[in-house]
């Protein structure tokens, strides 16, 4: 959520980076500013009435000690009325503030000043790009059809017990799931991380805190009957820890880390770009999460890329950096890296990991703030995939697929206990 003291100083500013995200609803920032100086103005009046009111009140004392009642009977009429303007002015304080509250929570983030403008995913721009292609023969499988193969994926079984987009992992297929998500988490424990194990369920608070709600509350798993919600990442729990925490400069970067599964609805997704692993309603996920000092935090997000970017490449797998283009970025994030690995038998890149910097927008929603001096500031948020599991282990299978069975990289060796699924 935007600062309003960030509207009120420099509107304009505000407009123009705006316009990158292609944001054409600046008439909220007018309705917001004129609501907030009518809300000014009644503040004034309410504590001009609440300061007649309280020196009246010590007045009425003294008037009866002076025996002077009918004027203390005055006052006590003018006191009633104050009163009752007072409860008016705070019914329309309440309703004001509840107004600029749901025009704020319209506006997205602020784009970082390099964030380029483009106008879809085909204008992100390409950082750097790493790792070998490899190449297939031409009888080369998908995963899809490799998971069959080696007995390592059930999708129909999913279906048959969830839905499409359920799939059930199974034999060596269930240890690789397993070995992927322990070495994601001992690969970010060492450098630095705590590891956390947060609920799968949040509640509305929750979810609004890292501003899933209200602008992705069509994709997510809701649980009417209690208020819940299934998690979407296991960066909506592990970032509200923190939710309405002051914490001292020393303890900042809070730097955590969580395996779960996560669930999204993705509605509207359908075709051959969904096979498979490509895009599935359950997923594992390994999540990076760090609180930092704003002065810090571009920093902290080139660390945090970096983080990710020896993770993929331990993992060999060709691999490239995008940086995103305002048409492309999410409502929260003032930038964002995307990572995407190689499918050499689709022939086509796929997304692993987002890495962003939320700034205060989370952060100023959740009120997790630091204490610096004698002043309190917002901490800035931010997070990244480390990694998401599905589409890994797609390109796992494709790119080291062998006459002789699925060659693994040696770092998962120790792992699975094998070099190799056969």
């Amino acid at each position: 959520m935007l600062a309003i003291q960030l509207l009120r100083e420099k509107k304009d500013w505000v407009i123009e980076r705006l316009s990158v995200k292609h944001f054409t609803q600046t008439q909220l920032i007018d309705q917001i500013l004129e609501l907030d100086e009518q809300r000014r103005q009644w503040i004034t009046e309410h504590d001009q009435l609440q300061n007649q009111r309280n020196t009246a009140s010590r007045e009425i004392g003294q008037l009866i000690k002076a025996g002077k009642q009918p004027e203390a009977d005055a006052k006590k009429k003018q006191v009633t009325e104050w009163n009752e303007a007072i409860d008016k002015l705070k019914k329309q304080l309440d309703e004001v503030e509840q107004q600029i509250q749901q025009l704020l929570l319209q506006l997205p983030n602020l784009p970082h000043e390099s964030v380029p403008t483009g106008h879809s995913a085909a204008d992100n721009v390409i950082i750097r790009q790493g790792g070998q292609i490899p190449q297939l023969p031409a009888q080369a499988k998908p995963h899809w059809e490799l998971a069959g193969q080696y007995q390592l994926i059930d999708f129909e079984i999913g279906t048959k017990l969830t839905g499409s987009g359920f799939p059930v992992y199974k034999h060596q297929g269930a240890r690789l799931e397993r070995a992927l998500i322990q070495y994601f988490l001992d690969y970010n424990v060492q450098a630095g991380y705590v590891e956390y194990w947060p609920p799968l369920l949040v509640n509305e608070q929750t979810a609004f805190g890292t501003g899933q709600l209200p602008d992705k509350e069509g994709q997510m798993y809701a649980v009417p009957n209690d208020g819940f919600y299934l998690i979407p990442t296991a960066e909506v729990p592990l970032t509200n820890i923190f939710r309405d925490t002051i914490l001292s400069a020393d303890q900042l970067p809070v730097k955590m880390t969580a395996y779960t599964p996560c669930f999204r609805r993705e509605a509207g997704s359908y075709g051959k770009d969904v096979r498979g692993l490509n895009r599935v309603h359950q997923f594992d996920k390994v999540e990076i999460v760090q609180l930092v000092h704003p002065d810090n935090s571009y920093q902290a997000l080139e660390e945090m890329v970096s983080h990710v970017e020896g993770l993929i490449q331990s993992l060999e797998l060709p691999y490239r950096i995008v940086k995103l283009c305002g048409a492309d970025m999410s409502f929260t994030s003032a930038l964002t890296y995307d990572f995407e690995v190689f499918s050499a038998a689709q022939q086509r890149w796929l997304e692993v990991s987002s890495v962003s910097n939320f700034e205060t927008f989370q952060t100023l929603r959740m009120k997790i703030r630091f204490r610096e001096g004698k002043h309190t500031k917002l901490v800035h948020s931010l997070n990244g995939s480390s990694l998401a599991l599905p589409r890994i282990l797609a390109a796992l299978l494709e790119n080291n697929q062998h006459p002789d069975g699925i060659h693994l990289p040696k770092v998962l060796h120790p792992y699975l206990g094998t070099a190799k699924i056969s």
